[in-house]
């Protein structure tokens, strides 16, 4: 039964494996999406992330659990949840000998709009995402990657849409064309779609996405904000660089006082680290030490967890395992 009020994206145990594979490429992962948000899938490269797209996006038969988009159940009524959805996957498939104008109509013709509604909305999508005017009318052979990214995009909301599931859609892209993608996935979301967004890149997640799962092995093994995760590798760091490299050993031992924990050092750059629970205070207790010590820094500052830390502290090498297994979905 439809839900207005429920989540976007629904799923609970979701299993499959392929053939008499090893391993599952999905083991039980589990997700709740709420309306009008991006929602990242992070994980290694085989983690289970395209996967889990092909089956809730229906294109993939699940061998257990329950998943629903918009309220409606994927297995029990994939036509209705195709009419809510578009899916744009790693590359795009985009016709190279049409300009941007003709593949756009093209994909609204074959969504079943009039000719003249198709003319309409490829003129208010080519707009949308910087396409319009000359570039309209060029071959998307010509096109930059950015572009092709764009004119894909466009082309999987010919029919509005409310789910978009965006397949690692920055892939081999260079950080110009990244960004501009970045730039019409937020005025999608700003205008009420859900994006379930699913990506290798760190900082793709961290720049999208209001929540996180972090996938590997078939399972998510860890969901919050960027925030969140980041606190789940142990909170804070305060840092020093000492600019006299004798001074390392009893900066150190300052920090894991101040701190209460075991420090770091690096003596190829003469820092010094620890985590700390209260920044403020521990950075401000370090400061004082290292002035009555007679000891000076370089710089000294706080510094929370990247992605890239909680990404492999969360994953490790289990996922060293899974590009054969998820391979076999595609």
């Amino acid at each position: 039964m439809e839900r207005e009020d429920g989540p976007a994206i629904a799923a609970e145990g979701l299993r499959k494996r392929f053939g008499r594979a090893a391993a599952p490429a999905l083991d039980g992962v589990s997700l709740s999406v709420p309306r009008g948000v991006v929602h990242a899938l992070l994980g290694p490269n085989g983690a289970g992330k395209t996967t889990t797209v092909r089956a809730l996006a229906t294109l993939l038969r699940y061998d257990a659990g329950r998943a629903a988009i918009c309220g409606l159940d994927v297995a029990r009524e994939p036509e209705r949840v195709r009419e809510r959805i578009a899916l744009t996957g790693q590359y795009a498939a985009v016709d190279e000998q049409l300009s941007g104008r003709q593949n756009l109509v093209m994909f609204g013709r074959l969504h079943r709009l009039t000719p003249r509604a198709a003319r309409r909305r490829a003129e208010e999508l080519l707009e949308r995402f910087g396409l319009a005017g000359e570039a309209a009318g060029r071959n998307a052979g010509t096109y930059s990657g950015g572009m092709r990214r764009r004119l894909d995009l466009a082309a999987g909301l010919i029919r509005r849409p409310e789910v978009l599931f965006l397949d690692e859609p920055t892939t081999g892209l260079d950080p110009r064309s990244r960004n501009q993608v970045w730039e019409a996935v937020r005025g999608l979301v700003a205008e009420g779609t859900t994006v379930l967004l699913t990506t290798q890149y760190l900082e793709e997640a961290d720049q999208l996405a209001g929540r996180i799962s972090v996938i590997d092995a078939g399972r998510v093994v860890a969901e919050g904000t960027a925030d969140e995760l980041k606190t789940r590798t142990g909170g804070d760091r305060v840092e020093v660089v000492v600019r006299d490299a004798a001074d390392l050993g009893p900066v150190a031992a300052i920090l894991g006082r101040v701190c209460g924990a075991e420090p770091e050092t690096d003596p190829d750059t003469r820092r010094a680290a620890a985590r700390a629970a209260d920044r403020v205070a521990a950075l401000t207790g370090v400061v004082r030490a290292l002035q009555e010590a007679g000891i000076a820094a370089e710089d000294i500052g706080t510094r929370r967890p990247t992605l890239d830390e909680v990404f492999l502290g969360l994953t490790g090498a289990a996922g060293a395992a899974g590009p054969e297994r998820e391979g076999r979905a595609a």
